[in-house]
């Protein structure tokens, strides 16, 4: 029984996965989980820059583990989770779907392989991850599962030049979100959609290049700055806590009021 409401925010002895989580957004996701108490694992393609995410919250007194995985195959996902049985005891509690890639390029210039290769991971991926994670919160009496997405998405009155894969990939995210918040809900897992807008992280290195356009941008924002990636990272860690337990299905756009302007 929570005696205080700040106990709903905690998430001690909780097991998480971030994917995507060596840099950027997913390293951030990692340090704000740990701080709150959770068992993280930080996985990602490269595990050297996991260990570097692993060693930081290791320095905090925190515990975490990396593993390494291409959320675009099946047995490699599958080897994540059950990496993570074997290491916290069975459960998992959170899952955070972060990793994704971007290629920007002209409609006409894309090769079915650039169309696939996004797809594969920004969306297959999450699928992937997502079945084989709730299958073990089904087991274990629910959990809460974290889609980032993008303001990017289609429908929400922001057209994205160059960038038709990622941004049919972010639209597929959204659908496949509220899908599954009806599907899993029996089973008191929750799934719920962050659309960030543009954010601090190398993802964003091609649309800087461009200092007039990116500039147009800013200027469209209210609060007329980039975003951080500890700011994604808050409402991540509030999704992951008790504080959301009557949130599933939701998107939660975190841009700068970029929707509202």
């Amino acid at each position: 029984m929570v005696k205080d409401f700040k106990d709903k925010f905690k998430l001690n002895e909780k097991v998480a996965i971030v994917t995507g989580a060596r840099r950027g957004m997913g390293r951030s996701h990692c340090l704000a989980l740990a701080d709150l108490g959770a068992r993280v694992v930080v996985s990602d393609i490269d595990k050297n820059d996991c260990e570097k995410v692993v060693e930081e919250i290791r320095e905090k007194g925190g515990d975490a583990i990396a593993i390494e995985c291409d959320i675009s195959k099946k047995e490699e996902v599958q080897e994540m989770v059950d990496k993570t049985k074997e290491a916290y005891g069975g459960g998992v509690d959170i899952l955070v779907n972060n990793a994704g890639v971007v290629n920007f390029k002209n409609f006409f210039e894309l090769a079915e392989e650039d169309w696939d290769r996004v797809m594969n991971i920004n969306l297959k991926g999450y699928f992937l991850c997502t079945q084989a994670v709730a299958e073990v919160m089904k087991e274990n009496g629910g959990g809460s599962v974290i889609n980032i997405g993008s303001v990017a998405m289609g429908q929400v009155g922001i057209g994205f030049p160059n960038a038709v894969p990622y941004v049919s990939s972010k639209g597929g995210i959204a659908g496949m979100t509220e899908a599954l918040a009806v599907d899993l809900a029996q089973y008191d897992i929750r799934i719920n959609l962050i659309a960030p807008g543009i954010i601090e992280t190398p993802m964003i290195d091609p649309v800087k290049q461009d200092e007039e356009g990116l500039k147009g941008i800013i200027e469209k924002l209210p609060l007329k700055r980039l975003g951080k990636p500890e700011e994604i990272a808050g409402v991540v860690a509030f999704l992951a806590s008790d504080a959301s337990s009557y949130m599933t299905g939701a998107v939660i756009n975190v841009d700068g009021g970029w929707l509202a302007a």
